[in-house]
């Protein structure tokens, strides 16, 4: 199996996150970028990924869609850039990958939206409310300067991204815990060549 890594992206998308991640691994790749409508719908696309969407990477014959599942596959892929905890202490890192992806997603949606749940619909969610989520990162982070401990992992790729945007459109406090954990974040190297990258691709491109 050829071991060729290719993102599918929009520089206007949650590419960004899936971008932040490979500039981490160090890891050679190719971006194929997609404009929105026809290129996203084509049947050569929709053979990668069925929801047309972006990002999407494939890697050799393997297909990865969904964010939090490219940056936990890279880290899996690339063990030598350290994304990852050691198998045996990967507690704190699942669980806030995956709350971010569920609890913290769906709560900054929904208020996005304004379908945010009533008082009596919140034990119905999954997330309660958008105020608990953040409150209770607010207090994840009040301790460390990484969500899953002391080490930068794949993680903080995909949460410091949703809190980074959340802050800039007003969809996320800025709270001083997001905005101190965000500019940590945001000082990467690999954070700022995936900005700069996705930057110059949007110039020219059909958003």
């Amino acid at each position: 199996m050829t071991h060729d890594l290719v993102l599918y992206t929009n520089p206007m998308s949650r590419g960004r996150i899936a971008r932040w991640m490979l500039e981490e691994t160090g890891a050679p790749y190719r971006t194929e970028i997609l404009a929105y409508g026809d290129a996203m719908k084509s049947p050569g696309y929709l053979a990668i990924n069925p929801m047309g969407k972006v990002p999407a990477v494939t890697h050799g014959a393997r297909v990865v869609t969904e964010c939090p599942a490219i940056c936990a596959y890279l880290a899996d892929a690339f063990p030598g850039a350290g994304l990852a905890p050691s198998t045996a202490d990967r507690a704190a890192y699942y669980r806030w990958l995956f709350f971010a992806a569920g609890p913290l997603e769906a709560a900054v949606t929904n208020k996005a939206i304004g379908a945010e749940p009533g008082e009596d619909q919140r034990r119905m969610v999954g997330y309660g409310s958008l105020a608990t989520v953040l409150d209770v990162l607010e207090d994840a982070l009040s301790d460390r300067e990484y969500i899953a401990g002391e080490r930068f992992s794949a993680a903080d790729v995909y949460l410091g991204s949703h809190i980074g945007w959340g802050m800039q459109w007003g969809t996320i406090d800025q709270r001083r815990v997001f905005t101190d954990y965000w500019q940590r974040l945001a000082e990467r190297p690999a954070c700022r060549r995936a900005k700069q990258l996705d930057d110059e691709a949007m110039e020219g491109t059909d958003h």
